[in-house]
């Protein structure tokens, strides 16, 4: 990878719940909408985040993350821009399908499914997106995807395969040798 992640701290938030995550299915980039416990999340996460000086909402187009970050926005008074390059990541002929060790071996670099993206251009895709984000005016939050947050966790220094629950919103800041992420009380 030639784009490095800019050591500039931002707030991260991965969408609220959908039927397929309570299903552990795997979305991509179907076009999955909150549940009611999602759009549930999605208010408590805003509520997390006020008062913390969040200047600029970036989001993923895809209606999970765009709803959750309106909710946030809709308590903050900003507005959300969106960003494809937070989109979440194309898993191909496993969309829908259960997460099983595929998905392990996929974050791991050993398989990509036919017609999907690999780990390695989702991670550089996700830099390249994290990057415009934090240049508008900071602090930024960002709000998009599970698989896309490993990526980044990659490129932090951080054990890619760990689950981000839905709607918590962290606090992300540059350390060496890994970054740190802190959940918002």
């Amino acid at each position: 990878m030639s784009e490095k992640l800019a050591a500039t701290p931002f707030w991260f938030l991965r969408h609220g719940e959908t039927d397929w995550n309570a299903q552990y299915l795997s979305q991509g980039n179907v076009d999955i909408p909150l549940n009611a416990k999602g759009v549930a999340q999605a208010e408590a996460a805003a509520q997390r985040l006020r008062n913390r000086g969040i200047a600029s909402i970036v989001a993923s187009p895809l209606s999970r993350a765009r709803d959750t970050a309106d909710a946030v926005a809709a308590v903050l008074g900003r507005e959300v821009m969106l960003d494809e390059g937070l989109r979440e990541v194309s898993f191909g002929v496993m969309e829908g399908q259960v997460m099983s060790t595929w998905f392990d071996d996929w974050v791991a670099g050993r398989f990509t499914p036919e017609g999907a993206e690999t780990f390695l251009s989702l991670r550089a895709r996700a830099v390249s997106a994290i990057n415009r984000a934090l240049a508008k005016p900071a602090p930024v939050l960002v709000v998009a995807h599970g698989a896309l947050f490993r990526a980044l966790r990659a490129e932090m220094g951080l054990e890619p395969n760990i689950r981000t629950p839905n709607a918590t919103p962290y606090w992300c800041e540059p350390a060496t040798p890994a970054w740190s992420l802190v959940e918002a009380s």
